[in-house]
């Protein structure tokens, strides 16, 4: 019997369709965003080239769900101590991003980073205490993903036993930790000039002391190897104040 060419047509355009709606879905990224910790935080996303994204508040117990697309390479960090009017315009005692509740810039330190760079095949990602530390933050694939995929981060809170010297403060309070370049600003420390390079740029005793009580985490510009975690097919949970 043969076949009307409606029926042929109507048939490769539902095809079409399913194939375009799979791989639309296979090239988003889900991350969801929890906050654990006993305190409101204002997360930050941003893409890391033009540092353009958004913000939001995310009260105690909550969670949302940012989707990005698998080429996406950002960061995503909490803001603490926020203060923002009904027309989204305040600032934050740690990890500023501009002067609205929707980023602007990158987030200035100290702040503790998730960091990931997305590709098709493999996904790499990090948590990054170069910038300093404000809160634990944790970040877990889900899904099953292929390859490492274990949990990157730091769940302790560094606030605690911060360095007196680097401990930013409010009101008599240690809020967040200062990475040494910050407080510093030596070229040893920052790992330019001639410390620029693997070979030049090595832990010092503040990276060490952070890498010590977050071994998960990347505690200086040149701690590759132990740091950066690849999972692939994963979508991702990033937790603030929790546990590993």
């Amino acid at each position: 019997m043969a076949h009307h060419p409606n029926a042929l047509l109507g048939s490769l355009f539902i095809t079409i369709l399913i194939a375009c709606g799979a791989k639309l879905y296979a090239s988003a990224k889900t991350f969801t965003i929890v906050n654990e910790c006993k305190e409101t935080i204002w997360p930050g996303i941003t893409h890391s080239e033009n540092f353009s994204g958004s913000g939001f508040t995310l009260k105690q117990g909550q969670s949302t769900v940012y989707t990005a697309p698998a080429d996406w390479n950002g960061r995503i960090w909490a803001r603490t101590g926020c203060s923002f009017d009904q027309n989204g315009n305040g600032k934050c005692q740690t990890g500023s991003c501009g002067t609205t509740i929707n980023c602007t810039g990158p987030g200035s330190p100290p702040a503790s980073i998730a960091e990931f760079t997305l590709g098709q095949e493999i996904d790499y990602y990090d948590v990054s205490l170069v910038d300093g530390f404000n809160l634990p933050v944790i970040v877990k694939p889900t899904n099953n993903g292929k390859g490492n995929c274990s949990t990157a981060g730091c769940d302790r809170d560094l606030r605690q036993s911060c360095p007196s010297e680097l401990a930013a403060k409010a009101e008599g309070k240690v809020i967040a930790c200062r990475s040494a370049c910050n407080v510093f600003n030596t070229d040893e420390y920052c790992c330019r000039g001639t410390f620029g390079n693997p070979q030049t740029c090595l832990p010092t005793n503040y990276s060490r002391s952070f890498k010590q009580a977050c071994p998960a985490a990347y505690s200086f510009a040149y701690d590759d190897r132990t740091s950066i975690i690849t999972c692939s097919g994963a979508d991702f949970i990033v937790t603030f104040c929790a546990s590993r």
